[in-house]
């Protein structure tokens, strides 16, 4: 299949270089054409005559002479390669209609001299422009034949020859969307291989206490990107690593990208790593540093470093020289940490694209080069050569620290970052427990299992002291938070801060505030019920006096016909009366004397010369009396919900298209009676969730106390779940927890279908089930990614910990409730119940034994009471968990992302 070749893309990027040629800016003004030749070296990786040819043809082109002059452009190369640059060629005489020069090209002869071509070239750059000085890339020197003939050539006509990388190198270094797209692609893929394989393979070294050379561990990151699972999807003939990736640790650091991975063991300490995926000739970067329980000055000076990344973030605007980055940065080191300054890195980055490391736009002090939109950096600052005051061993006294992202510069905010991986402390630091008490039960219940219960006793004489150092150990710190939680109740008592139930007084409706707003109607004259919707009043007649009560007094109404009459009998609000809610039985004037009840008669029979029988008026009134309370109601109901509610700030709306956004989900709670689709959308300081029919939700950053996603293993539905600090109005009710989920599956089966369960539908069905899975988890997951990474990770959503997870019945059915790092939650089953844990004061186990499968577990605490449901299942407490007795205990020696250890600061 012949290969294809963006002729749009060539023509655009021609006219930028023509373009820039014409300013005559720096060294293109000395220059009357230019020459970029090409031939053939394996150990070439990068060259800025391949890179032209690359973002020219979107292919190398080895073997070719490019020759640019003033009106025409001239290529030499073999038969096939002119074949392939024939897409691009244009008609006889003139500027094409694209704006670019004529395309003249030559077939290179295999085994003559090409001396005939040599000429013709040669000519066409004589007759360019001033035809004495030409353009070319002086560090380029390919070998071979051909290329040395070329230039003994051009020697012999005496050209005078000008080095243009630089100039050219900032030509190509504002990347377009195309490209942007593939750098963008060649980030995720480095973040996958660095987030799935190097980091967890760096954690089962240290979790299983493994020797691997540095070199070794390199040298599988490299394998690790044939395997598909690793590459977000991209084909791994497209894949290829910038450099052999550099693992560092143990006290040899040289932060720089041209060292190599040594063969030294990695110690577990400050582990360095920086690897660099390139995706269809496109390159990104990554540079982070794992840290095995690193002591607290190792981990302010790791925090001071992403403080230093972030200005420099923020100085990377459009139009800022790359000199004046690198003073902002120093600046802000000799301000803090002046030690510091002569422990960081010399440079700060450099531009990247086609070439891993663009010379020529480094960051450094000297650089005058001003930044511009769509330029593409990998920044990367570390410190070398810090003391580590807690090591012992020779290879602990000294460690370096090293970030580094690719980024992307942008016209008004700070730069983008490309390469999506946490990097703060709890995110990089791998915190080891003590394993000495897992350790000797673990071996206690193997010798248990080999030596049966005989032997039991024995053992349980010859307890170590630890065992018992470490229970005594446990119920002190026990004692000691119990003292701790009755001084502070006792504190909150003394000091009347605890929560009072306040009650507040029946609000007085006034139907008529002076008698000249009494309605003068016919009804009331003739001693009819007449009710007044303007003012919600009923106005009835009581010993003959039309008398007014509003609708808010009344608290039923009944109309019954026995025999020739029909009764409509009023109940009113009054104390003592049974009401069973907290609605009227708190009055502004207790002592006052009320109206329990009146009951109204009419007649049935119509009497001569009347149109109607007199029941109807109090047909009428009992309709409309009804339907003036529901209205009154439902909006008392929505004056009661609104209360309390804290005003949010208004969301900005970011106008940019490549928002993270999330499509096809619903919303719960439902935002009508029929659930409806919509999409999410991140932007500046919040989420929008906007439904197919328009309704909008807005949650702020700032009001979500927990972002929990629940991803679809083992489960039907994916789910994002927010639990908010104040509750928020939508649908007429507020609501303190909101979740966006999409259905992964069938949640009903048809039972009547008779199908065989190796049936190819159904297998096929499976299949497709699985691919779903898979997609919109990736999904979510690159939506979370995008999303913290805009809010700069101060919005970081917890993922549940499905292992540790345990039955239990929080209201009627029993769920699964499962910890993340900051609660217990449960988000699959609604309603969802989201506990957090600092607010638990004290944890009671009821009913715990032996003998029976389940018990109850009592949370308290002073905010509980806001979660606590009604006591509905088994007949329990409110605040009582009923859970599962099986509840093994897990074994988790590594902490990745350092979550609470459940019960570590909790009385039980």
């Amino acid at each position: 299949m012949a290969l294809s070749l963006d002729r749009e893309a060539y023509y655009r990027r021609v006219r930028r270089l023509y373009g820039n040629w014409q300013k005559g800016e720096e060294e293109f003004g000395a220059v009357d054409a230019i020459v970029v030749s090409v031939g053939v070296d394996e150990e070439i990786v990068y060259a800025k005559s391949t890179a032209l040819q690359t973002w020219l043809f979107g292919y190398e082109l080895t073997d070719t002479i490019m020759a640019f002059c003033e009106d025409k452009i001239l290529f030499m190369a073999s038969k096939k390669k002119v074949e392939f640059l024939k897409q691009v060629a244009t008609g006889k005489g003139g500027d094409s209609a694209n704006g670019v020069p004529n395309i003249t090209l030559l077939v290179r002869e295999k085994n003559e001299s090409n001396k005939a071509n040599f000429e013709k070239m040669v000519e066409a750059l004589k007759a360019s422009k001033a035809g004495k000085r030409i353009g070319v890339f002086s560090k380029d020197k390919f070998p071979g034949d051909f290329m040395r003939s070329w230039n003994d050539c051009l020697a012999k006509e005496g050209f005078e020859k000008v080095d243009i990388s630089a100039v050219v190198a900032y030509t190509m270094a504002a990347k377009e969307d195309g490209e942007l797209q593939l750098m963008r692609k060649a980030a995720a893929i480095t973040s996958e291989v660095f987030s799935k394989f190097f980091k967890e393979r760096v954690m089962e070294i240290v979790d299983a206490d493994e020797k691997v050379r540095h070199n070794k561990l390199a040298e599988s990151v490299e394998k690790a990107i044939e395997e598909k699972k690793y590459l977000a999807g991209a084909d791994p003939s497209t894949v290829e690593m910038c450099y052999p990736p550099i693992i560092q640790s143990g006290g040899n650091y040289n932060l720089k990208f041209s060292v190599v991975s040594d063969k030294n063991h990695m110690h577990f300490g400050a582990i360095t790593c920086a690897m660099g995926i390139r995706y269809k000739s496109y390159c990104s970067n990554l540079v982070r540093t794992l840290m095995v329980d690193p002591p607290q000055e190792m981990q302010d000076h790791y925090a001071f470093l992403l403080q230093l990344q972030e200005e420099m973030l923020k100085e990377m605007r459009h139009g800022a020289r790359l000199c004046d980055v690198y003073g902002a940065v120093m600046e802000v080191v000799k301000k803090q940490k002046p030690e510091l300054l002569s422990k960081i890195t010399k440079n700060l980055g450099f531009a990247m694209g086609i070439e891993f490391r663009e010379g020529s736009l480094v960051i450094n002090s000297k650089n005058q080069q001003r930044l511009k939109k769509g330029m593409v950096f990998s920044i990367n600052v570390g410190f070398s050569e810090l003391a580590n005051k807690e090591g012992k061993k020779p290879e602990e006294r000294t460690y370096a620290i090293f970030i580094g992202d690719t980024v992307l510069v942008d016209e008004d905010g700070p730069a983008i970052i490309l390469t999506a991986v946490k990097k703060k402390v709890k995110n990089v630091g791998i915190f080891l427990k003590n394993e000495d008490e897992e350790e000797e039960e673990e071996e206690k219940d193997e010798a248990e299992d080999l030596l049966g219960r005989s032997s039991r006793a024995a053992l349980l004489t010859e307890r170590t002291r630890n065992e018992l150092t470490a229970e005594e150990k446990r119920r002190a710190h026990q004692k000691e938070l119990a003292a701790q939680l009755n001084e502070e109740a006792r504190r909150r008592l003394t000091e009347q801060k605890g929560e009072q139930q306040i009650q507040k007084a029946r609000k007085s409706n006034i139907s008529y505030k002076n008698p000249a707003l009494m309605p003068k109607e016919p009804h009331i004259r003739e001693m009819k019920i007449y009710i007044d919707k303007k003012y919600e009043t009923v106005i009835m007649p009581v010993f003959g006096i039309a008398t007014p009560f509003h609708i808010a007094t009344i608290k039923n109404i009944s109309m019954s016909v026995e025999g020739d009459y029909t009764y409509l009998r009023i109940n009113f609000y009054c104390p003592g009366s049974a009401l069973g809610r907290n609605e009227g039985n708190i009055f502004p004037n207790p002592e006052a004397t009320f109206v329990k009840e009146i009951t109204y008669r009419a007649s049935n029979m119509k009497t001569p010369g009347e149109q109607t029988v007199p029941a109807l008026n109090l047909q009428n009134a009992f309709r409309i009396i009804k339907e003036v309370q529901k209205r009154y109601k439902t909006r008392e109901a929505e004056e009661k919900e609104k209360e309390g509610i804290v005003k949010q700030d208004s969301l900005v709306i970011n106008l940019n298209r490549s928002n993270p956004k999330l499509k096809d989900l619903y919303i719960r709670p439902n935002i009508a009676q029929k659930r409806m689709q919509g999409s999410l959308e991140a932007h500046v300081n919040g989420f929008r969730f906007t439904s197919v029919r328009g309704d909008k939700v807005d949650i702020l950053y700032n009001n979500i106390k927990h972002a929990v996603f629940q991803p679809c293993d083992g489960e039907m539905i994916i789910v994002l779940h927010f639990h908010l600090k104040n509750a928020i109005m939508f649908g007429k009710k507020r609501h303190t927890d909101v979740q966006f989920y999409t259905e992964v599956g069938e949640i009903t089966t048809d039972l009547g279908k008779h199908q065989h369960m190796h049936d190819r539908d159904d297998l096929y069905a499976e299949q497709m089930e699985r691919e779903m899975r898979h997609k919109l988890k990736t999904a979510f997951k690159n939506f979370i990614e995008k999303v913290e990474a805009l809010t700069k990770e101060e919005l970081e959503f917890e993922v549940p910990f499905r292992e540790l997870g345990f039955n239990g019945a929080p209201y009627r059915s029993t769920c699964l409730l499962q910890p993340t790092s900051s609660a217990l939650v449960n988000c699959t089953e609604w309603p969802p119940f989201v506990v957090t844990l600092d607010e638990v004061e004290l944890i009671h186990f009821e009913r715990v034994q032996f003998h029976l499968k389940n018990f109850d577990m009592v949370q308290t605490g002073p905010k509980l009471g806001l979660l606590r449901p009604k006591p509905r299942a088994f007949g329990s407490k409110p605040g009582v968990l009923r859970t599962k007795s099986r509840v093994l205990r897990p074994k988790s020696r590594v902490l990745r992302t350092k979550p609470r250890v459940l019960g570590q600061n909790k009385v039980f």
